[in-house]
């Protein structure tokens, strides 16, 4: 069922395992669109409203700009660096 609108759904931001998920799954989606062998503009039905169509070129495009998308919000995670100097004789760093 359709959500009249976004007041009842909460959430919590994406792990980066939820994220490297998401981008396995369009990595799968591209290789099984390519795998078929028909990007022409060959045109298939979609379930739902009667008449919706597209073609596999703008499915394979959509994908990609998916892939862009969460490859950016990958990406844009604050990394963590941890180094440790080293102590000389006396405690001192060298």
């Amino acid at each position: 069922m359709d959500l009249p609108d976004l007041s009842t759904v909460s959430g919590e931001e994406l792990t980066e395992e939820q994220i490297r998920g998401i981008l396995a799954q369009i990595d799968l989606d591209i290789t099984n669109l390519v795998r078929d062998g028909k990007l022409s503009a060959l045109k298939y039905g979609l379930a739902g409203s009667p008449g919706q169509h597209t073609d596999r070129a703008a499915n394979l495009q959509a994908l990609l700009a998916a892939r862009d998308y969460y490859q950016k919000l990958l990406a844009s995670r604050p990394a963590w660096e941890t180094s440790q100097a080293e102590m000389g004789r006396r405690g001192e760093r060298a």
